[in-house]
């Protein structure tokens, strides 16, 4: 009996591995692009532009415009108290943002411009085309997240520059292996206070978007943490109209004094 029973669990641990190595990562990610709507049409994409609100606590929340294009331009705008300010804004050249102190524009530094253009280059989405970006996947196993079933995939990305050293961009992303989509994306933070720990950005609510599949919730954390800023995604554009200028960095306006 003790040798069948041996028998019998090896054989169950045997059809549990090959239930893992039934699907590559380059399948995984196939299934992920097929499901969400197709290459074909995420390639179409020129621009994306997302509508939202942000839950800063307290029972309070920001709306939020975000907007991003094929050649790298991105937009970030909140309105707080009546006021706008930006974030994360790229117009291929300058990294710029709202110094919420000064409320002033501020260019970003040399480092986090580059590191900036290399992830510039992930619209509409990492996965798309990610051998030719020069990118790695590999099928880490199985994991179950919060009682769903996941396929664990890590992402090897471009290295970026950290306090002047070359550090490794690697995400791990968790995909339903039902419906093979992301629900969970977790990266190592490798600068500022938080440096060390893992960000957590939870993804769920996935809605059509003329045909294309987006997470309308968003919940960004440490993971670990309790908490989170959750964002709601209201409306999705595919293809907008977007005025080229609102990427530009705002120059300082001459009051029409000379120095003497």
């Amino acid at each position: 009996m003790k040798t069948l029973k041996f028998i019998s669990m090896g054989v169950l641990f045997l059809l549990g591995t090959l239930v893992i190595k039934a699907q590559t990562a380059d399948e995984i990610i196939s299934n992920f692009i097929e499901n969400t709507g197709g290459l074909d049409a995420w390639k179409s994409l020129k621009a994306l532009k997302f509508e939202g609100n942000v839950d800063i606590g307290q029972g309070i929340t920001i709306p939020i415009e975000v907007i991003s294009t094929n050649d790298g331009k991105t937009m970030i705008k909140a309105n707080f108290q009546g006021q706008n300010f930006y974030q994360t804004v790229y117009d291929g050249e300058t990294l710029w943002g709202t110094n919420q102190m000064t409320m002033q524009a501020e260019k970003s530094d040399a480092e986090a411009t580059a590191n900036y253009k290399n992830e510039a280059n992930d619209f509409p989405d990492p996965f798309i085309d990610y051998k030719e970006k020069g990118y790695t996947v590999e099928l880490i196993g199985n994991e179950t997240i919060e009682g769903t079933d996941t396929y664990k995939i890590k992402l090897v990305k471009e290295p970026v520059m950290v306090d002047g050293k070359e550090e490794q961009d690697i995400s791990f992303y968790y995909f339903d292996t039902e419906n093979f989509v992301p629900i969970v994306v977790e990266t190592e933070i490798n600068s500022g206070p938080a440096a060390g720990m893992v960000s957590q950005t939870k993804l769920s609510d996935y809605q059509e978007v003329d045909g294309l599949y987006f997470a309308f919730s968003i919940v960004d954390g440490i993971k670990g943490q309790p908490g989170g800023q959750g964002v709601t995604i209201t409306s999705i554009s595919l293809n907008p109209e977007v005025d080229e200028s609102i990427f530009a960095f705002p120059e300082p306006v001459s009051t029409g004094e000379t120095k003497e």
